[in-house]
Order: C-alpha cells, then sequence, then structure tokens
C-alpha cells in the first residue's frame, strides 16, 4: 500500500510544485500573457471552452482507439510471423525497420490523397506510427523464452505449434504488454499528426485553430486534453495488464524487495 501511494504521491507532488512556480512566475509578469499564460487562466478559459474542447476530444480519442487497436491486431500476429519464420523475417524485417525512418509528417499528405480527408486516413496515420513497437515488443518477447523450457516441452512431445502457443506466447504476454502501453501513447501522436496535417475536427484542429488567432490559453488547454487522453488509456491499459497477468503483477513486489 505505502509503495501504491507513493507511485502516486510524487508525481502528483512534482506537478503541483511545477504549476505553483509557474503561477508565481506569470503573476510576477515574468512572461506576456500571449507567450505562456498562467495555469489559472488556462483553467479559466478550459472551463469556458470545455464543450467543445470534449468534442474535438472525442474525435481524437477514436481515432486514437480505433488506430491503435488495429495495431494490435495486426502488430502481434506480424512479430509471431517473424519468429515463427526466418525466410519471413529476413524477407520482411528489413522493410519494417526502413518504414520507420520515414518521418510520418511526410507520409501523412500521401494517405490523405489516397484515402480522403475522413477518418480512414487519420485511423492509418495512427496505425502507422502505433504498430513497430508492438511488433519489436512480441519478437523480443517470443525470442527470449529460455531455451530450457523450450527443450522441457518438445521432451514432453509437444509439437511446434504447441510449444509456440504454450511456452513462448504465454513468456512474451509481459513485453507485449509493455509494448502496448509505448504504443499508446505514439497512437495520440499519430493522430495529432493526421489533424495537423487536414482534419474538420480533434484536438489537432482546435490547437491550430487557436495558435493562428494567438490564444495561446485554448491552445494549453487543447494540449491538456490531449495529456489526459493519453494519461487515461494509458492507464487502462494498465488495468488490462493487471487483469490478463495476476501472475506477472504479484511478482513485481518481491523483485522491487530484492
Amino acid at each position: 500500500m505505502r509503495l501504491r501511494i507513493s507511485a502516486y504521491f510524487y508525481p502528483l507532488a512534482t506537478v503541483l510544485v511545477i504549476v505553483l512556480l509557474w503561477e508565481l512566475a506569470a503573476r510576477a509578469g515574468y512572461f506576456p500573457r500571449y507567450i505562456l499564460p498562467s495555469p489559472s487562466g488556462i483553467a479559466a478559459r478550459f472551463a469556458q471552452m470545455h464543450a467543445l474542447i470534449l468534442k474535438e476530444s472525442l474525435f481524437t480519442l477514436q481515432e486514437t482507439v480505433l488506430g491503435f487497436g488495429l495495431s494490435v491486431v495486426i502488430g502481434i500476429p506480424l512479430g509471431m510471423l517473424l519468429v515463427s519464420s526466418h525466410t519471413f523475417n529476413r524477407a520482411v524485417y528489413p522493410l519494417l525497420v526502413a518504414s520507420q525512418v520515414v518521418p510520418k509528417i511526410a507520409v501523412a499528405p500521401l494517405f490523405l490523397v489516397w484515402f480522403g480527408f475522413g477518418l480512414m486516413s487519420k485511423v492509418l496515420i495512427t496505425f502507422l506510427m502505433a504498430f513497430f513497437p508492438i511488433v519489436i515488443a512480441a519478437v523480443v518477447g517470443l525470442q527470449a523464452t529460455e531455451i530450457e523450457k523450450l527443450h522441457v516441452a518438445g521432451a514432453a512431445g509437444a509439437s511446434r505449434l504447441q510449444v509456440f502457443w504454450l511456452v513462448r506466447l504465454p513468456h512474451a504476454l509481459p513485453a507485449i504488454c509493455g509494448g502496448m502501453k509505448v504504443a499508446i501513447t505514439l497512437a495520440v501522436v499519430g493522430a495529432l499528426v493526421g489533424e495537423f496535417v487536414a482534419a474538420e475536427n480533434g484536438v489537432g484542429r482546435l490547437i491550430l485553430s487557436a495558435s493562428g488567432n494567438m490564444d495561446t490559453e485554448l491552445l494549453f488547454a487543447g494540449i491538456f486534453a490531449l495529456i489526459v487522453i493519453g494519461v487515461v488509456l494509458f492507464l487502462a491499459l494498465e488495468a488490462l495488464e493487471k487483469l490478463a497477468l495476476p501472475w506477472h503483477i504479484s511478482q513485481r513486489p518481491l523483485k522491487e524487495s530484492t
């Protein structure tokens, strides 16, 4: 219980100290309002525009969840194929690495030309941002299975498919969950990139509009909405991980104490 409390207390205390210093500096006039508004001014603007911010956040949340879900559906099986087939690995893995070198902001206009300005293009850009960590996590987790476990399963008469599903995959689930938690934060960035390029809705469009109008308080309110979306999705994945892998979570305090 003490560890759990400290895990939330220290970050919250740090944030409160930063906000307090920020508020004092803004009230003392160290920063012009149009460059760095005070937290109280941002909160007031957020309260004033909360209905619009909530509406745009729902669009961004939809794009993020759909793109992330697509990355999970494609990324995990792709990681399994890369581990199970050396030929497929040699043929596809270099292409996956090369695809991550290309900046997503450069690919986004092509997606808009190919798939239009609707939801589909934003979801695919989000998928492109999020799927690579899941693939890498799946590959690393599947390849990290102890060789002794594989020998024991083989000696017990397990087929190659049974070894994969009953030994490799359960052993890789903690790594896959870690990759998913990294991917969900990148999915928010991907949705924002798609909205920056061209969108009629979303927090990205709201931020661009606020920036064009020099409404810095609304701009910070939009950034805060993105932070809330990312944190909520991350915590939701952590809760799912605790439900799906209780045996892995229960081992963490023991490892920390040692």
